[in-house]
């Protein structure tokens, strides 16, 4: 087990998991990590089980002094991570020893950043999640976002090898404009064929009004027949609710878990790191996809992130291997006349 201190909290910095299911019911919320392939890619860096818990920073990272030496991993928003004066790269796990800084120089791409400890982050289980619900001030560490001078815990370190490193990019966070993928429904018969038509056809922008409950857009004003008023119904994550004033919100990881609001549409699941990257004043646009195009490509996706687990072991098996046969030397040695050949390991 290892500690590290929180020096600066950075904008907003929680802990995270892939969130808290089969509570909805109750009124409460899922949350987990915005993103979940970062989420899930830096915990597979580090040997964690996906799911394990790990920090979410938002915009502005925070500055961690180590405790003790840590293999750490960073994925998602490109922050401008920093050890000791040293940038590091992103997607890739990294030894980090007792007394080490690391900091963020300031946000590049994206809005998001994962940071996974090898062993997770030792915090408490509250309704099987370790995902922080800052409404409901459950989960995560005390409930809430950290502060300076909190120190937190690693859980039990494995064996695993520091230099994992993932090649390819899932998603471009740096661009300012991005496509949504939708299904609609559940209630798009709420709405006119012209308000339909400028769902699709137009252009919207993030607002400030934008966090881990939800985002608000401006632009088109989305045309409904009757009102936007339904009787509430469940909230996925995804979903884009439409009240009478026309604009869109999209409701995100600490959602509500009902709502009276029609809703146009649904975010597909593949495409869900793509808002939860986006910033105030990036440029959304939504394009009609079907169900069956939906699960084919969460399936794809779901491939992706296995192939990559696949390739880090072999990664870590090859090191292995190699580290073992650099430890091993074979020495002549004469005894009255005779050779022998003496292997030694070298420790």
């Amino acid at each position: 087990m290892g500690q590290f201190r929180i020096v600066d909290a950075g904008f907003m910095t929680t802990v995270q998991d892939l969130g808290r299911y089969g509570y909805q019911q109750y009124g409460v919320s899922v949350s987990g990590a915005m993103d979940y392939v970062a989420a899930k890619l830096a915990n597979i860096l580090v040997g964690n089980d996906e799911n394990e818990g790990l920090l979410e920073a938002t915009m502005i990272g925070p500055k961690i002094e180590f405790l003790d030496a840590a293999v750490i991993a960073i994925t998602g928003g490109d922050m401008q991570p920093v050890i000791n004066g040293v940038s590091l790269n992103l997607n890739k796990s990294i030894s980090v020893n007792k007394g080490d800084s690391l900091t963020f120089r300031g946000m590049k791409k994206g809005l998001r950043s994962y940071i996974a400890f090898t062993g997770g982050i030792d915090v408490p289980v509250v309704m099987g999640s370790k995902s922080t619900f800052l409404k409901a001030q459950i989960g995560g560490y005390e409930g809430r976002a950290l502060r300076a001078g909190d120190i937190l815990s690693t859980g039990l370190v494995n064996n695993v090898q520091f230099g994992r490193e993932i090649a390819e990019n899932y998603y471009d966070y740096g661009s300012g404009k991005v496509e949504l993928r939708v299904v609609l429904g559940p209630q798009d018969d709420a709405f006119t064929e012209n308000g339909i038509e400028n769902f699709f056809n137009s252009e919207f922008r993030v607002t400030n009004n934008c966090d881990r409950m939800g985002y608000t857009l401006e632009g088109e004003n989305i045309e409904h027949k009757d009102g936007a008023d339904i009787i509430s119904d469940g909230i996925s994550m995804g979903a884009i609710q439409v009240p009478n004033s026309g604009n869109l919100i999209i409701m995100m990881a600490d959602r509500q878990t009902t709502g009276g609001y029609t809703k146009i549409a649904n975010v597909i699941t593949a495409d869900l790191p793509k808002i939860a990257q986006a910033k105030p004043g990036d440029v959304i646009t939504f394009k009609k996809s079907t169900l069956e195009e939906a699960h084919m490509l969460f399936k794809e996706l779901e491939n992706r992130i296995d192939e990559v687990k696949i390739q880090l072991y072999a990664q870590a098996k090859n090191k292995t291997e190699a580290t073992k046969a650099k430890m091993v030397k074979i020495y002549n040695i004469t005894v009255n006349g005779t050779s022998y050949g003496v292997k030694v390991e070298e420790l």
